[in-house]
């Protein structure tokens, strides 16, 4: 059913349990409520849905997450943020893929590549890209210190194969490597895991998703195909410059949102001033509020109305 059928169920179906609340059917208001918050709710996503036009909205996207400065602390929250993509994937009823994951010396990750799929995924998610800044106690700090980390997230689209991008072998340098894991029988025991460095660009991407190199091969040169055009998109789009200025270095200053857990809790974004107090409900995935307004705010810098002539 489409997201207009269901919306017009809805209010039809809220139609009939007003009327029945009216006659004193307590049961129907309950009924009634329910059917205002789901309506809400998919009012807001249409809405939101109607931001999304550009070229690549609608693909599946590529989530890869770096540590930044801060050791030990940074590689855990790097691994924090890597649960909040997944819970809110699962939230929006989307699949995720593991490409690749490099754990930290001691704990966490030093990075990951997440492929997210399902519609409007790159639309939604790209608002993402940008340094994240952690403020809490640490659980590796004897002394209970305070510790700020930072970790970024950079999000591309996934593009199919009928998009043509020019690429010389000549300038891919590939590794093999053995791919890392928790260990038992999925380990694979040979080079089969495979990273590509695009030399003129700098980009680099890896999978050890799969237990052929050949797989992999082939996964890499779609990941990279993915990161060129949309470096060639931001380039020709005007307003990639909003997401392009938030990947800098990976350090204070430069973060996008932050992450208090102490001594107060708020979850603030500094692009749009949106905050929320409970953190344990946004790395749970709760993220839409940040990602909407971003979008509305993206949304009406780029549509100013011009003046009457």
């Amino acid at each position: 059913m489409t997201r207009a059928k269901q919306l017009t169920a809805n209010q039809e179906d809220l139609k009939v349990a007003l009327e029945l609340a009216g006659e004193g059917e307590d049961d129907y208001l309950v009924e009634a409520e329910s059917l205002v918050i789901r309506l809400e709710t998919e009012l807001q996503a249409l809405e939101i849905q109607s931001l999304l036009s550009g070229e690549l909205d609608t693909n599946d996207a590529l989530v890869t997450i770096n540590s930044g400065a801060g050791g030990t602390e940074s590689c855990d929250w790097a691994s924090m943020l890597f649960r909040m993509y997944i819970r809110f994937a699962e939230r929006k009823g989307w699949t995720t893929e593991i490409h690749d994951i490099q754990e930290g010396e001691e704990a966490g990750i030093k990075s990951a590549t997440i492929e997210v799929k399902g519609m409007y995924a790159f639309g939604l998610l790209k608002s993402e890209s940008g340094v994240h800044r952690l403020v809490r106690v640490s659980p590796y700090d004897s002394n209970a210190r305070r510790h700020t980390s930072f970790a970024s997230i950079f999000v591309s689209a996934m593009v199919d194969d009928e998009i043509d991008i020019d690429l010389n072998e000549s300038d891919i340098k590939v590794d093999t490597y053995r791919a890392s894991g928790a260990g038992g029988q999925h380990v694979n025991r040979t080079d089969s895991a495979v990273r590509m460095t695009h030399m003129p660009s700098g980009i680099v991407v890896a999978s050890q998703q799969h237990r052929s190199q050949h797989q992999n091969r082939d996964q890499c040169l779609k990941m990279l195909k993915s990161k060129l055009y949309e470096k060639e998109v931001d380039e020709r789009k005007k307003a990639a410059a909003v997401i392009e200025g938030t990947k800098s270095d990976v350090s204070f200053g430069s973060q996008i949102r932050s992450y208090v857990l102490h001594p107060y809790k708020l979850v603030k974004d500094h692009r749009t001033d949106v905050e929320n107090f409970s953190p344990d409900e946004v790395m749970d995935g709760a993220i839409e509020p940040f990602i909407n307004e971003f979008l509305a705010q993206l949304h009406a810098q780029t549509h100013v109305q011009q003046p009457p002539a």
